[in-house]
């Protein structure tokens, strides 16, 4: 027997809808590159995205055909998220961050029509447009009278004309859920990286998801500021969760240093925010440095890699301020969990919490994970055991854009590359990625665990471990360490720093310090990048 419900289909279309007719009013604030502050409305939003629909329909884009963006946080992407996806194409975040190489064969491979991006990404498409075979139109995302003269881009043409004189009214088209909405590529550290096509339904599940209590918790009665680019997995979700909510959104455009971002918190009264442990570095280093405080900052959100203990306790011990630890994958559109208590953990005292507080969390709803071992044996949630993380739900890949690789789920569930522990009320927590655990004299070491004890030194800035191969261990854990700008720390006292939080075997048997470590697009440490560098490096003699 079926239910007597009505049958609508889940587009993102009607986010934007819902949006205008429910919370129009609402402000959407955007520092633009041309480094002015915008201020919009959802309102305002839900009108330009239909413009941006009729102009895709003049172009003769076909339905599922891709439109690719090189572009910052702002206003016009959001436009974009909403009037391509909505008009039945498909949104691809193309990384800037990117060796231009890189760039072009995504851009090919996507198969891209349309390149839209920010006047700051000029260079890097005058670069790459004519290696781009696909693209046939290239739109700057900025006023007429900004664009530029002599670009050597055929047909170039700016955002507000090719829209400008489009109507507002537009009927958006009605189409199976199951359509695909928005694209984004793997980070590809192995190999060329793979597309993962995210489907209307399983955004709009998603976003509504991250929006509960447990999951990012947002509401009407929040001011969210993504520092988490757009480019990066949709900015993990927050523009649809927060037009679906009717959230004010603030947008950080190109201006992603401490102070500006700050600036930025103070100045629109942002109480939530999202981004990766780099940038909240800069942030927390800048106030330090400063003397400053928050005023309305209450909460934000620290994924993309582990945070470390540190920082959690900085922000909630000087500024007040709660950290809500998250992880997912580009192949999770991307939440999986989100560290929230429950209620048995607010009785606990402050480092107990913080014990808590450090693991990636419990799932959100949607989101089924195990761990198993290596023959594929499911394992205990008992906070100890580690195994492989698997996970599967709504929101979850089933296969790669073209069938690249062949399938890549295992009995159903997808292998995330991850090692991890669960505990017996869920909280799960990652020991390490797979191919950086480092195996010593048959034990396991977590290079995230050795990372989080130099991370807390007053002198570190930020610390990646490695292994390194040794004659009788198999491998050995060292330490990589930046320091902060006027700080200094020897190898033997970092060494010794480490004396009492860890088994001695656990220890790094060595400290190397360098200028920088390398960071990929989304602001995670490229260890194979730092492996490189150290290519000539080898172990002190005991």
């Amino acid at each position: 027997m079926l239910g007597l419900m009505q049958s609508q289909q889940l587009l993102i279309s009607s986010l934007i809808d819902f949006a205008e007719r429910h919370h129009g009013e609402v402000e959407v604030v955007s520092r633009r590159v041309e480094g002015d502050i915008h201020r919009s409305t959802y309102q305002q939003i839900a009108a330009r995205s239909r413009q941006v629909a009729h102009a895709l329909d003049r172009w003769n884009l076909g339905f599922g055909d891709r439109v690719a963006t090189l572009a910052w946080n702002g206003y016009r992407h959001l436009e974009l998220y909403f009037g391509v996806s909505g008009s039945g194409r498909v949104i691809h975040t193309l990384n800037p961050r990117l060796h231009p190489d890189q760039i072009v064969w995504i851009a090919n491979h996507a198969e891209d029509q349309v390149l839209c991006f920010d006047l700051s990404f000029l260079p890097i498409v005058q670069v790459v447009h004519g290696r781009c075979t696909t693209i046939k139109h290239f739109v700057v995302l900025c006023d007429e009278s900004k664009l530029p003269g002599d670009s050597g881009i055929p047909g170039l043409m700016s955002y507000e004309a090719w829209i400008g004189t489009e109507s507002s009214a537009y009927e958006w088209p009605d189409f199976d859920e199951n359509c695909a909405s928005s694209m984004c590529y793997t980070s590809g550290t192995t190999g060329n990286p793979k597309a993962v096509l995210y489907s209307h339904r399983s955004t709009v599940l998603h976003g509504m998801s991250g929006a509960l209590p447990d999951g990012l918790n947002v509401s009407a009665r929040d001011c969210i500021l993504p520092v988490v680019p757009m480019f990066h997995v949709n900015a993990w979700g927050l523009p649809y969760s927060a037009v679906m909510i009717g959230a004010k959104l603030v947008f950080p455009g190109p201006a992603m240093d401490g102070k500006s971002i700050y600036e930025l918190m103070e100045s629109e009264k942002v109480n939530f925010a999202a981004g990766v442990p780099t940038v909240w570095q800069m942030l927390l280093s800048h106030m330090q440095a400063s003397n400053l405080r928050f005023s309305t900052l209450k909460r934000t959100v620290i994924g993309g890699s582990a945070c470390p203990p540190t920082m959690i306790s900085s922000f909630s011990d000087t500024y007040g301020v709660e950290v809500i630890h998250a992880w997912g994958m580009t192949e999770m559109s991307p939440l999986g969990t989100v560290c929230t208590l429950k209620n048995k953990h607010q009785a606990l005292g402050a480092q107990d919490k913080l014990n808590v507080r450090i693991k990636q969390g419990r799932s959100i709803y949607g989101v089924d994970m195990k761990i198993v071992d290596g023959e594929g044996k499911e394992l205990p949630w008992d906070g100890v055991t580690f195994g492989d993380l698997l996970v599967r739900g709504p929101w979850v890949i089933a296969e790669y854009y073209k069938g690249e690789g062949g399938s890549p789920l295992v009995d159903g569930w997808f292998p995330t590359g991850d090692v991890a522990t669960i505990d017996a009320d869920g909280y799960m927590q990652i020991t390490d990625r797979s191919k950086d655990v480092i195996k010593s004299g048959g034990e396991w070491i977590s290079s995230i665990d050795v990372e989080n004890i130099a991370m807390a030194h007053p002198a570190v800035a930020m610390a990646a471990c490695i292994g390194i191969k040794h004659p009788k261990w198999d491998e050995r854990p060292i330490i990589a360490v930046m320091k902060k700008q006027g700080a200094e720390v020897s190898r033997e006292a970092l060494l010794a720093f480490y004396e009492g939080k860890t088994a001695k075997w656990q220890i790094p048997d060595d400290v190397v310090f360098v200028d920088a470590i390398p960071l990929g697009g989304t602001g995670k440490m490229q260890k194979s990048k730092l492996r490189e560098m150290l290519r000539d490096y080898r172990l002190p003699v005991a």
